[in-house]
Order: C-alpha cells, then structure tokens, then sequence
C-alpha cells in the first residue's frame, strides 16, 4: 500500500523529489521509500530508492497567523497539507530522468531496505545496528579491515553518546558475525580502558539483558552471549615486593604488566612518556632522540632485558629514578657534543621528573625469580586484550599506549602481510593525537592512520571534539560514527559529513542513537546500538561472589 504521491506542485529531480503523503498514512525522517516510474517513449521502468530528511505540515487555504484558529473550529475550510522531502539514494537502472508527479510512493521494508542502501551490494557486510523500523544496519567490511579504506572515527559527548558502547559493539559484531571466515582465529583487538573498571567484565553477561534486546540480537544474527575470548591486564601497585594489578572490583583473571628500563632503552620507548609539546618542537624531538639512542647504545651487550642497563660511567641503573640521577649528575656524559640547549636538557629532566612521579612503577625490576614475558601484554594471546589505564596519570597512559603501538606496528612491519589484522580502539584520541603540537605518541598514531591499512592496522578512534584532532588522523578515517554533539562542536567542517538535517539533529541524539556515514552508502544512517549483551560495569556483571569485592 503506497503512503503518498510524488508532488506536483513541487519540483521533482533525480536526486530528489517531495512526497504528498495520503491521508491515514505518515513519512518521519529517516524513512526510506521507493517509487517506480516509466520512461517516456520506452517500454522500460526505473526505480528510485531515497531517504526521508525533512517532514512538514500546513494548512492549505489559511492565509494569516488568526486563520489557524478559525480553521480549528470549523470557520474556515482549509486542507491540511502534509509534505516529506526524499533525497534519491539509488536509482535502477541508472536512467537519471526525474519521477513522474503523481507516481506513487512505497515504504520500503526487508529486501527494499537492503537495496536502498547498498547492502545488496557488499558482498561481506557487518551489522552494527538496527534502523527505526527494526531493520539490520550494516558496514562494508572492505571499507573496514583495509581494502578498500579502514580506520572508525566516534565522535560525541562524554557519558551521552556512548562512543564506547559503540566500539564495544562493532568488535563484538566483528569476530561473531561469520564475516571473518577462516580469518577469525588470527584477528585481534585491543582496548585502551581509561574509564573505570567498566571495561573488565566484557567475559560475564550482564544481567539487566531483556527479552526485548534478545529480539534485536536475532534480528542481526548474532549470538545471546558475552566476549569469550578476552585478556586483562593492569598496572601493577608502586609499593608491593609481589606485583599486584590495581583493580578494585575484579579480582581474577587480570594480569600486572611492566617495562624493565632496559627493555626501555633496547625498544626506544622513552619518548612515550613526553606529552604533546608546541613550544621548540624541533629542539626537544632532537634531544629525545639523542637520549633515546644513547640509552639503545647501553643495551648493545648481549645481556637479556630482564638484566639492568649499565651506563658508561659504571653506574648500575634499575628504574626511572636511577636514570633520572645519573643524567642530573652527568649530562655531559648523555649529550655530548650533540648541540642541545641547557635548557632543552633541563625541560628533558623536568619532563623525566613527573614521568617517575606518575609512571614510576610502569618501569621497575623484575620481582625475585619471574620472568619478563609473565608481565609483559601478547596481543595474539586473546582475540581481545582489555588494558586498564583508568588509574594512571596522563603521562603514564601516553607510554603505555605509545609503547603497545609501537609493538604492534613493529611486528606487522616485520611481517610485511596484512594478517593476522589487529583493531586498536583508542578513547580520548585528542589528547593523544591533538590537532597542535608534536609528541611521539602522535607520530606514531599517524603511521596508524597512513600506513596501518596495509599492514592490517584498523584503528577505532573515539573523541568528544573531532576538531581537536589531527586532520590527517580523522581524515584517513573511511568510517564516521557521531553520537550527541554539543552545539558549538557540531559547526565544524568535521562533520560536514552531516548532511541534511542530521547535523541539527546531531545535539538532541538520545543515548544508544549514531550516525553513521560509509563511503559506499550515499546519505548518513541513523542507528540504534542494541544494550550490550556483556556487563558494562561492575553490578551488572553474572559472576561467582568471590570474583568482586561487594563494595556496592
């Protein structure tokens, strides 16, 4: 049954037309139809799809602001008018003549829904939502693992847009879809916590999960069941002889991780724990260089990385705080004659300083009789591996996320291949990466977002301010997700790709609603994440009482 007639009295294109809808019957934005039309002189029919993106009403015959109330009460004959514009997403066959006045419109449902928005057309597609009608919603999985495009971009407010609820979901969809094939075993991702404990129960069920939701699940065909295969790991805490990872609500199953300041010295990590830096750029880069590559020199013995580093001098040094020493004590001996300002040494030192203050236990000895690779995070372990960081300071988490991609990118570099493919979701992406300034950990996330598609690299980045990025960085994202925006940040060219009302709209999102824009799919799409089968915090979680403390 058809809902309306294309308009007349308005022009209609190829790319778009208006909708007189028929009485009885209602179009909301979003709503995706289809009309059929002939083609003048041939035997042949054309077929447009489009999406709904503005509804109005008036009333036809009331001239003046006072005729509404006449009309109201029966004084004055007026026809209520009540008009949808469609913007043309496909048309089949390509004929790009415009539809007939007159013609009649249907609401697209099922296979229609599928056509509309290309979905026909990939030929391996992952669900991530579900539209206002229920209909499955999906992403081109060429445009997400590298071969085509790669990279996610989720921009939105924090605690409203639920950026993470999103990532979590997509990963979820990812590796129980079946659009890995025989590539599931080999394919991996990796969380950056900086929220809570939330992310450590993404293995249990959560137990506020619905009948209603089991419905949506089955709808995408997806499994009723929680993340099964998931490493956690944790900063272990400073002051304890016996490495104990710093978590107060899960008590199992987490793993502390560390660095030894050799391992630090031989991987030329210590630029991780220098923050974004505007002011002589050219001169601090060079000095970490010079640092990192005279502390690279003092590992060129043979020992393993298990042993101390020991410097020219003689001096033995285990942590952070020795090294801090020996520079103050002899700068000479570190720099040399390679041309750095005092007071480029000085910012280093400083630098150093609050890296002891906040990351001091992220790089100490190994305890008494281990191992380094019992601390140390495996990516290839897990098909996802959770990396709390909630609890570090900012300086802490930019080493321990810039060393984590510096190992990854790494070992895909050795490898040379795409596969096995790794997804990296990093929340808070600005800080890491802002727009200004220069930091390692930013060099390194642009390798990410330039190169990491042919290495197998997908990197799921998540923001409040997408403007606050780095261009480049947002740019290279195929995928772009927005959540609730706020007002003044919804201005910016970033979101151009919000056409239509969608921007507008983009402030008044309700939590659990995206848009989502792909390069294969003409018009953005409004999604709704289903609630997440697995816990998303602490109380929500179906777990044994031992594996909690009842703090709640």
């Amino acid at each position: 049954m058809s809902v309306g007639l294309v308009l007349g009295t308005r022009e209609s294109s190829p790319l778009e037309f208006w909708v007189g809808v028929e009485e009885g019957e209602y179009l909301q934005l979003d709503d995706l139809v289809a009309v059929e039309t002939e083609v003048p002189g041939k035997n042949e029919t054309i077929t447009f799809y489009g999406a709904v993106d503005f509804v109005a009403k008036k009333f036809e015959g009331a001239q003046f602001d006072s005729d509404t109330a006449l009309a109201v009460g029966g004084i004055l004959p007026v026809t209520l008018s009540h008009a949808a514009h469609v913007v043309v997403t496909r048309i089949e066959p390509e004929r790009y003549i415009p539809p007939h006045p007159g013609n009649k419109v249907y609401r697209c449902s099922g296979e229609k829904v599928g056509r509309s928005l290309y979905f026909d057309r990939m030929e391996k597609k992952i669900p991530v939502g579900l539209s206002k009608t229920g209909d499955p919603i999906y992403l081109n999985w060429e445009f997400l693992n590298g071969e085509k495009g790669a990279h996610v971009s989720i921009s939105g407010i924090s605690g409203i847009a639920t950026k993470t609820t999103f990532a979590t979901f997509l990963l979820y969809s990812l590796f129980n879809s079946g659009v890995l094939g025989s590539e599931s075993a080999n394919t991996h991702a990796i969380i950056f916590n900086v929220k809570g404990e939330d992310l450590l129960f993404l293995d249990r069920k959560n137990k506020k999960f619905s009948e209603e939701e089991k419905k949506k699940y089955e709808r995408l065909n997806l499994p009723l069941s929680p993340f099964q295969s998931v490493g956690f790991h944790a900063p272990s805490k400073p002051s304890e002889s016996l490495l104990i990872p710093v978590t107060t609500t899960r008590t199992q199953d987490v793993k502390p991780f560390l660095w030894t300041l050799r391992q630090v010295a031989r991987e030329r990590l210590l630029g991780y724990f220098f923050e974004e830096s505007s002011e002589d750029m050219g001169m601090m880069e060079h000095a970490i260089s010079v640092l990192s590559e005279k502390l690279f020199q003092l590992t060129q013995d043979e020992k393993p990385d298990e042993a101390p580093v020991i410097s020219h001098a003689g001096s033995v040094m285990n942590t952070l705080d020795d090294l801090l020493n020996d520079l103050r004590d002899h700068p000479e001996d570190w720099y040399g004659s390679t041309q750095v300002a005092t007071q480029t040494q000085r910012g280093i030192f400083r630098r150093l300083s609050q890296a002891l203050q906040h990351g001091g236990a992220l790089v100490r000895p190994l305890p008494s009789g281990s191992k380094l690779s019992d601390y140390q995070i495996s990516w290839k372990e897990k098909q996802l591996t959770v990396i709390d960081l909630h609890t570090l300071q900012s300086g802490a988490k930019m080493f321990v996320v810039g060393s984590i991609l510096k190992k990854v990118f790494t070992e895909k570099e050795k490898t040379g291949t795409a596969l096995p493919r790794v997804f990296i979701v990093v929340d808070e992406l600005n800080k890491y990466a802002p727009r200004e300034g220069w930091s390692p950990i930013k060099n390194r996330l642009l390798d990410i977002a330039e190169r990491g598609r042919s290495l197998g690299i997908i990197l799921i980045g998540a923001q409040q301010t997408a403007s606050e990025v780095e261009r480049r960085i947002f740019g290279n994202a195929a995928i772009k997700v927005a959540g609730r925006l706020d007002a003044a940040e919804a201005d910016h060219p970033e979101y151009d790709f919000l056409t239509g009302t969608f921007r507008k709209r983009s402030v008044m999102l309700n939590p659990g609603n995206m848009i989502l824009t792909q390069p294969d799919v003409p018009t953005p799409i409004l999604i709704q994440t289903p609630f997440p089968i697995w816990a998303t915090r602490p109380q929500e979680a179906e777990v044994p009482e031992d594996l909690f403390e009842k703090i709640f």
